[in-house]
């Protein structure tokens, strides 16, 4: 029933363009104005710092209070879709790149470029998703590459080569990766490569590990399955030889905290960083491993927009402004790579993130970030995403027909694509 009306509430997506003078968003009320903000973190660091830049807003505009208002990753856009079906959708809410194209497309948003300041600071590449018809409609605020954090303590104690001298020697490779991972699983019990975030759910953080192989889960156009094309094949063969035979990685129903040290590495973002301030292990940030198609990178991207149908809609897209200035942009790198192109180079980046070295912020983000491509996205993307899980499914098993389920993945993409 959830899911149902989170695919309603994107069929509505088209009335928020009428009602507010074509587009235009109503005028304000001079009394109080409460923001909601959805947020999928609920990091004690990432909210201490969101409440400070409301704080500060709050001085220059003592009747507007912003609430950050945390849901679960996994489910976020399913439940901010259907809030927005229900009539009680936020002011401003995080976007993932995956439903973009429906956001973005569909005149759910408010058109935020007279709201930016220095907005021609902002790198093309990052923008691209959020644009339509020329105009902005939601805020890069994060474009971040996946990286690969390790426990050296755990990969030593199993005899293993510390992954930054391999990636010095040119040898962090993905077969190497699996090897290690491996290793620590058998010598220690300890777990030893984790997609996080993944859990056998969230399908599109395994583009982390498939796009070393040049896989994808559909062509440049959006129109093709790519799930069962022979990379992908290749790629998901691998990955599933890793988890049952070799024990490299845990198995559905298995969970392993790295930042708890429950595993050996761990793909994630360093908006994660700062769940190691207390780590009583020693620990790395080096680059996603090479596949036999050689290095690569894969970004995960955030917009932050302005809901037309918010009761508040110019109050919002003010806060939004104030929110992504250079200033604060600054601030947010500290979790969220930014979008501006000053502020997008190590030295500028290693001022506010403490716990990284500026040849770790070089390697992974910095250089990430210039040759990386962006997670899978595609309108219509609650249903599309629900449909890959509910297919992959039946690959999550020690005796899978790894060609046969992808097969049937491309089945019940196909009539999704052709939209």
């Amino acid at each position: 029933m959830r899911f149902r009306a989170a695919i309603a509430a994107l069929s509505l997506f088209a009335l928020a363009a009428c009602g507010n003078g074509g587009g235009t968003p109503a005028a304000e009320d001079t009394g109080p104005i409460d923001l909601r903000m959805t947020i999928w973190s609920a990091n004690d660091a990432h909210l201490k710092l969101f409440n400070d830049i409301a704080a500060e807003y709050k001085t220059s505009h003592p009747n507007v209070s912003v609430k950050f208002d945390p849901l679960p990753f996994d489910s976020y856009t399913t439940t901010l879709t259907t809030q927005i079906a229900g009539g009680n959708g936020p002011d401003l809410a995080w976007i993932l790149e995956d439903s973009a194209p429906d956001f973005v497309g569909s005149g759910a948003l408010v058109p935020i470029d007279g709201n930016l300041t220095k907005g021609d600071d902002l790198a093309p590449a990052a923008t691209k998703l959020w644009q339509n018809g020329g105009k902005l409609y939601a805020y890069p605020f994060s474009t971040s590459p996946f990286g690969m954090f390790v426990n050296t303590d755990l990969l030593k104690k199993a005899g293993q080569d510390n992954p930054a001298d391999l990636v010095t020697a040119g040898t962090w490779t993905w077969d190497k990766a699996f090897a290690e991972g491996a290793a620590v699983n058998a010598q220690t019990g300890t777990a030893g490569i984790v997609v996080r975030d993944f859990d056998y759910k969230s399908w599109g953080n395994l583009s982390a590990v498939w796009t070393g192989w040049g896989a994808q889960a559909w062509s440049a156009d959006g129109k093709t399955c790519g799930f069962n094309a022979p990379e992908m094949v290749d790629a998901m063969t691998t990955l599933h030889k890793a988890i049952f035979t070799d024990k490299a990685m845990p198995g559905p129903g298995v969970a392993a905290d790295f930042f708890a040290g429950q595993s050996a590495m761990t793909i994630t973002q360093i908006s994660r960083a700062s769940l190691l301030k207390d780590a009583k292990f020693g620990w790395d940030l080096v680059p996603l491993p090479a596949g036999p198609k050689g290095k690569y990178s894969v970004v995960g991207q955030a917009g932050l927009g302005v809901l037309k149908k918010g009761k508040h809609a110019q109050a919002a897209a003010d806060f939004l402004g104030f929110f992504t200035n250079p200033d604060n942009s600054a601030k947010l790198a500290q979790y969220f790579p930014p979008a501006r192109k000053s502020q997008l180079n190590a030295e500028t980046m290693a001022k506010t993130n403490p716990l990284l070295k500026p040849t770790q912020l070089q390697s992974v983000v910095i250089d990430g970030i210039s040759t990386g491509v962006v997670k899978p996205s595609h309108a219509g993307s609650a249903e599309i995403a629900q449909n890959v899980r509910a297919s992959l499914d039946p690959l999550w098993k020690p005796d899978a027909d790894v060609k046969g389920v992808l097969d049937n993945v491309c089945t019940g993409l196909k009539p999704l694509l052709s939209k």
